[in-house]
């Protein structure tokens, strides 16, 4: 059976991040006093500013989880293997406002001090919240970007944040 183990960010054996994010698939979690959520994202990355290793990420106004990133100072970011892929799809196509998503997946939530987070999960990071902006639509240079990703004007919210803790199964 596998065992976490914590790394250092510089140390990550999965750390392509067009690979964990774009093609895998991450979920963001969150804790607001006694309840969480998660929602699957595919946008993000990885890299470092103000001199700290970041994750950042993006989401959109209506997303249940958004309420639950704002409520807390730190959130995760699970990564998986791809036989969790249906799973994933699930989690990011449901709201956790109309059923509990989460209970459905089967995927067992780890609560963790920092931020809760899915055991069967390959790596996890654990994000400390430092700089947040939603997107304005007046600083598109490809104004061929807001009429493809935007036609709805719901924009997201860009949140930087500080790996604090990263864990990975060895």
């Amino acid at each position: 059976m596998a065992v976490w183990k914590e790394v250092t960010p510089e140390t990550l054996q999965q750390a392509n991040a067009f690979e964990l994010i774009g093609k895998d698939w991450m979920l963001i979690t969150a804790q607001k006093q006694d309840a969480l959520n998660t929602m699957t994202a595919s946008w993000g990355g990885l890299g470092v500013m103000w001199g700290k290793n970041v994750a950042y990420v993006v989401i959109r106004p209506q997303r249940y989880t958004k309420e639950f990133v704002d409520a807390s100072e730190t959130f995760s970011l699970t990564f998986f293997e791809e036989g969790f892929r249906e799973k994933l799809s699930y989690l990011g196509t449901v709201s956790g406002r109309d059923e509990d998503k989460i209970k459905k997946s089967a995927l067992t939530v780890v609560k963790e001090e920092t931020a809760p987070y899915f055991q069967e999960g390959k790596l996890v990071l654990f994000c400390k919240k430092l700089y947040t902006q939603q997107i304005n639509p007046e600083n598109f240079l490809d104004k061929h970007l807001e009429q493809k990703w935007y036609p709805q004007k719901d924009y997201h919210t860009l949140y930087i944040a500080e790996i604090i803790k990263a864990l990975q199964k060895q």
